[in-house]
């Protein structure tokens, strides 16, 4: 008998057991401990009694994995994190009545093979889910906790990140299999086997992206925190007011310019140190422009003067409100000798209450409880290829950009030799973010076979090569620097350019095949009760109750 106290306990352990994976990301980066870390919540969740147990089991570590992966958000959401939390915790209630289904009780045979493909494929599912900007953006995939390892990467050159999770969780659901089904041991070995081969295959016998024999020397210019002002994420037009007196909005503005202003003054001075150095690109942060140079000539007259000195195109950002419409856009702009080139990417995916709010009339009191943003910023329309004077094309993104595998490939797709991404995780400095944001850039090198640069305000800034390997050093969020990268250029596409996201699509066609069998065995006539999924009942003498007794 299931008592009071041990639903509690197992809500508890449900939270605790859904954040464990957090552990693999960066910064404490333990990417081995991925493949196991799902075990404690998988192994709860068959126990479960009832589906509506596991249902709730599900949502609840769901939400503990959602709070876990995005706890640095606590100082701009602080109590709106929590909801959020509880909300996408839901997308994880398919997966755990999957598990409950497919690992309760004594699986084996046809039902321990299903739950090798099929429980992959029911958390691959939520992940897809969760990936839509309206909830937020694919932050904390399982399989992007893998970036620095080479045998994952070139896995997701064949499928994206999404084929990495698949594995990861393949893993995870065998070693269950292994710890509480002594009668299920061969398919789970075999499964573990299948994924080791798989890899291996991938590994030694897959091309690997063809060198084009080219070499673009790209410099990342990286100012560091500016002290006495705000900094970062924001630029000095776009800060929220609401609530404030006209005098604190007014002090607030000028802060906040002054900050700006000082940040453009030192990114100008390092770039002038990059003089007499060969470079063909040099990149600043997001938001390191924080007026539009239509507006402010001279700013536009300095970095052209700039880039004359230091004979490369700058590829700046501009957080600012427009003047040749209405809005405040985030825009990365090429600046070369003689000015503006006239090439120009607006962001088009926004980051959720930091730079916009959903539903605003609803949940515009989020701006009273936390740091988000005060005015709406306005959507790029299209993705943009923008093309060196020595004929490299460049595809920019804009900070959580770097996590939506499609855009990159859509870039690639489009010509782009270099991924470029600009941005700043200075508001969130001291947390976990800055290098899990920039450990995104392996992935998006690996998928599309393309060097990747994240270039960022106050680190970590890192760049790394077509296969997703680091090239040199990164930029740590203690640095105030100008460094220069030299980057192999490569020719071809990989199969993920090619054919995209089909491990998503092959995990939807089995989830639909599946239900679809059930359907069909539920109106069949005469057809057998299913097995039951839960343990076997105990009586009160602790031996197994049996049909007859």
């Amino acid at each position: 008998m299931v008592t009071e106290r041990t639903r509690w306990w197992r809500a508890a352990g449900a939270v605790a057991a859904g954040a464990l994976p957090c552990l693999a990301f960066p910064t404490p980066a333990l990417w081995w401990f991925a493949y196991v870390a799902l075990v404690p919540w998988m192994l709860l969740l068959r126990s479960a009694p009832t589906g509506r147990r596991a249902a709730l089991e599900g949502w609840l570590g769901g939400a503990g994995f959602i709070v876990a992966v995005h706890h640095w958000l606590l100082p701009s959401l602080h109590v709106f994190l929590l909801p959020v939390a509880l909300l996408l915790g839901v997308l994880w209630i398919p997966w755990a009545l999957l598990v409950r289904e497919l690992l309760g009780g004594a699986p084996h045979g046809w039902r321990a093979a299903a739950a090798l493909v099929l429980v992959p494929a029911g958390w691959l599912l939520s992940e897809l889910a969760r990936s839509w900007q309206g909830l937020g953006g694919p932050w904390g995939l399982l399989g992007a906790s893998q970036w620095q390892v080479p045998p994952a990467l070139r896995l997701a050159s064949v499928g994206g990140v999404w084929l990495v999770s698949l594995l990861v969780v393949a893993v995870n659901c065998a070693l269950v299999l292994l710890v509480a089904v002594p009668r299920a041991r061969v398919p789970a070995v075999a499964a573990v086997a299948g994924c080791a081969v798989l890899t291996g295959v991938v590994w030694l016998w897959l091309p690997r992206p063809e060198a084009s024999g080219g070499v673009l020397r790209v410099a990342v210019v990286q100012p560091g925190l500016m002290a006495d002002g705000p900094d970062g994420a924001s630029g000095p037009t776009t800060a929220g007011t609401t609530g404030t007196t006209g005098t604190t909005a007014t002090a607030a503005a000028a802060a906040a310019a002054d900050a700006a202003q000082r940040r453009f003054d030192a990114q100008e001075r390092l770039t002038g140190t990059l003089v007499g150095r060969r470079v063909d690109l040099v990149v600043w942060g997001e938001s390191s422009v924080g007026a539009d140079l239509a507006a402010r000539p001279d700013l536009s007259r300095r970095l052209a003067a700039l880039s004359a000195r230091v004979g490369a195109p700058l590829l700046v950002n501009v957080d600012a409100r427009r003047s040749d419409r209405p809005g405040i856009y985030k825009s990365s702009v090429l600046v070369g000798p003689q000015g503006p080139t006239g090439e120009r990417y607006d962001k088009m995916r926004l980051v959720p209450f930091g730079e916009y709010v959903p539903a605003r009339a609803v949940l515009g009191w989020a701006t009273s409880v936390g740091k988000a943003a005060g005015e709406d910023r306005m959507r790029g329309a299209a993705p943009v290829v923008m093309g060196l004077p020595d004929g490299t094309r460049i595809g920019p993104l804009v900070c959580f950009e770097s996590a939506f595998p499609d855009m990159s490939r859509e870039l690639t797709r489009m010509g782009a030799a270099v991924l470029v991404a600009q941005s700043s995780t200075s508001t969130f400095q001291h947390s976990w973010a800055p290098a899990q944001h920039a450990s995104l850039g392996a992935l998006r090198a690996a998928e599309n076979g393309r060097p990747f640069v994240h270039a960022t305000l106050t680190g970590v800034s890192a760049v790394y090569g077509p296969s997703g390997g680091r090239i040199g050093p990164a930029l740590s969020t203690s640095a105030s620097t100008a460094a220069v990268y030299e980057l192999p250029l490569a020719r071809g596409t990989t199969l993920f350019v090619r054919f995209g996201n089909w491990p998503g699509g092959a995990a939807v066609l089995a989830l639909a095949a599946y239900c679809a069998l059930r359907g069909a065995r539920a109106v069949r006539p005469g057809s057998p009760a299913p097995e039951p999924s839960a343990p076997p009942a105990r009586t009160v003498r602790g031996s197994a109750a049996r049909p007859g007794r």
